[in-house]
C-alpha cells in the first residue's frame, strides 16, 4: 500500500509504526504522573491544606488508578492510538467518540499553551533580558521537530525527561530521610516528624482544606493517561501496558506523598507556601549550592516533557478522529516514517496561541487555563470509566473470564470514582477562578455539538448504521 494512501475507515486499525519499547512505555507512564505541579505548584496546595494535602493526593491517586485500570481493560483488547475516542465510539456512541476525541485534543492544546509559557518564565530566570515569547517559541519548535522525526524520538526524549524528574525526587527523599531520622546536615540531631503534627495539626483546615486542593491535585494527574495513547505504537502492548498501569499507584505514593511528607517534616508547612519551591528549600538546607538553578533546570525539563506529550497526543488523537470520519481526511495520512505529520502540524499551529498570549495575558490568567485543562481532563476520565462499564455489560461470563486485564472491583469502583469526580466538580464550583474552568468546558462541548449537527455527522452515522 502506498504510504500516502487514503486512511482506513476502521479507527480500530491504524497504520502507525510500533516503535515504542518497554523502557519508553514505563518512563512515559511515570513521567505523566510527575509534572511541574509537584516541583512548584505543591507549595500552594500545602498552604491550603497543610500536611493533609497528602490525603488529597492519595484519594485522587486511587481514583486515577481505577481510571487507568478501566482504560487498560479496553486498551488491551483494542490497542489503538485513538484509545479513549475509538473506544467511546465503539462502546458508547459515535457522538461520544467524537466528543471524547476532540475534548482530549482540547485538553492538550490548552495544557501546552500553559507549558510553553512556563518554559519562557523559567528560562527568564537564567536569561532575564531575553523576551519570554522567544524561549516559548523555541521550546515549541524543538518539541515539534522531535515528534516529526519518528515515534522512537518522542519515546527517547520522554524517557530522559522522566528520568531527570525521577532522579531528582529520589534524591530528595533519600537526603530528606537522612535529615529526618539521622540528623544529616543538621549537626547530627534528627529532625523527626513533629512538624507534620504541629502548627495546627495534621489537618489544620479540616476537610474543607482538603477539598480546596482537589482540583489542582487532579490537574497534576492530567497526562497520566497518555500511556493509553501509546498503545497503537507499543511494540508489545499486552506485556508493557499492564506492567506500567499497575505501577501507577506505587509511583504516586512514592513520588508525591513521600516527597511531600519529607518536605513538610523538615520545614513547618505554614512556612513553605511563602518561600518558593519546596524542593529548593530542602536542597538549600543540605547545603547544595545553586539549588535554585538545579530545580529550575528540572522544572524546564518537566514543562518540555508535558509539551512533548501534548504534541504527541494531539497528533495521534486527530489522526484517529480522521479515521473515524470526525476530522478532515488529510489528518488520517502518515508520512514515510509512519508519523501523522499533518495532524501534528495543525495541532502545533493552535499551540502557537500560547506563544502569542505571552504578549497580552498576565501570568495569573494561566491558573484559569490549568483549571480549564483539569475539568476537560476529568470529563475524559469519566468517559473512560463509563465506556468500560458499557463494554463489560456486552460480554458473556465466559468472555469476562478470558479478559486479559480486568478492571478490579467492577462495577463498584466505577461508581465510586464517578462520585469522587462529582465531589471535585461540586467543590470547585464555589471558587470563582475554577468555576470559569467548568463554564468554558461546557461552552466547548456546546460548540462541538453544534459542529457535529451542523456538519450532518449525525445523519452520516445513521446512514452507516443502516447500511451495516
Amino acid at each position: 500500500m502506498d504510504q500516502n494512501s487514503q486512511p482506513k475507515v476502521d479507527a480500530m486499525h491504524e497504520d502507525l509504526h510500533r516503535g515504542l519499547q518497554e523502557r519508553h512505555i514505563q518512563l512515559i507512564a511515570l513521567g505523566g504522573a510527575i509534572g511541574v505541579g509537584l516541583f512548584l505548584g505543591s507549595a500552594s496546595s500545602i498552604e491550603k491544606a497543610g500536611p493533609a494535602v497528602t490525603l488529597a493526593y492519595l484519594i485522587g491517586g486511587i481514583a486515577i488508578f481505577f481510571v487507568m485500570r478501566a482504560m487498560g481493560e479496553l486498551t488491551l483488547e483494542y490497542p489503538v492510538s485513538g484509545s479513549f475516542s475509538a473506544h467511546a465510539s465503539k462502546f458508547l456512541s459515535p457522538l461520544m467518540g467524537y466528543i471524547t476525541g476532540w475534548n482530549y485534543w482540547y485538553v492538550w492544546i490548552v495544557t501546552c499553551m500553559a507549558e510553553v509559557t512556563a518554559v519562557g518564565i523559567y528560562i527568564h530566570f537564567w536569561l532575564p533580558d531575553m523576551p519570554q515569547w522567544i524561549s516559548a517559541l523555541a521550546a515549541l519548535a524543538i518539541m515539534t521537530c522531535v515528534n516529526m522525526i519518528a515515534v522512537e524520538a518522542y519515546g527517547e526524549f520522554e524517557f530522559w525527561f522522566a528520568l531527570i524528574k525521577v532522579v531528582t525526587i529520589i534524591f530528595l527523599i533519600v537526603i530528606g530521610c537522612a535529615m529526618i531520622f539521622f540528623g544529616f546536615s543538621n549537626g547530627g540531631v534528627a529532625i523527626g516528624i513533629s512538624n507534620l503534627f504541629s502548627h495546627g495539626g495534621f489537618m489544620p483546615y479540616g476537610f474543607t482544606g482538603v477539598f480546596d486542593t482537589l482540583l489542582m491535585i487532579m490537574f497534576a494527574y492530567v497526562g497520566i493517561e497518555v500511556i493509553g495513547i501509546t498503545a497503537g505504537e507499543a511494540q508489545n502492548p499486552e506485556h508493557t501496558l499492564p506492567s506500567a498501569i499497575n505501577k501507577v499507584i506505587y509511583r504516586i505514593l512514592l513520588f508525591y506523598i513521600c516527597a511531600l511528607l519529607v518536605i513538610m517534616s523538615i520545614y513547618p508547612w505554614d512556612q513553605i507556601g511563602h518561600a518558593g519551591s519546596p524542593f529548593v528549600l530542602v536542597f538549600e538546607k543540605v547545603g547544595i549550592s545553586g539549588a535554585a538553578n538545579i530545580i529550575n533546570f528540572v522544572v524546564v525539563t518537566a514543562a518540555l516533557s508535558s509539551c512533548n506529550s501534548g504534541i504527541y497526543s494531539t497528533g495521534r488523537m486527530l489522526y484517529n478522529l480522521s479515521l473515524q470520519g470526525k476530522a478532515p481526511k488529510c489528518f488520517g495520512k502518515v508520512n514515510k516514517r509512519k508519523v501523522p505529520a499533518r495532524a501534528i502540524q495543525i495541532s502545533v499551529l493552535f499551540m502557537l496561541i500560547g506563544v502569542a498570549l505571552n504578549y497580552f495575558v498576565p501570568a495569573s490568567v494561566f491558573e484559569i487555563i490549568t483549571s480549564v485543562s483539569a475539568f476537560a481532563g476529568i470529563l475524559t476520565w469519566g468517559i473512560i470509566i463509563v465506556c468500560q462499564m458499557n463494554f463489560r455489560k456486552q460480554l458473556s461470563p465466559e468472555q469476562v473470564k478470558n479478559l486479559k486485564f480486568k478492571m478490579p472491583f467492577y462495577p463498584y469502583a466505577n461508581w465510586c470514582v464517578l462520585a469522587f469526580f462529582g465531589v471535585v466538580l461540586f467543590s470547585a464550583f464555589f471558587n470563582s477562578n475554577t468555576r470559569i474552568g467548568i463554564i468554558s468546558t461546557v461552552i466547548w462541548i456546546g460548540v462541538l455539538l453544534g459542529i457535529y449537527y451542523a456538519m450532518g455527522m449525525n445523519k452520516k452515522e445513521r446512514k452507516n448504521s443502516l447500511e451495516e
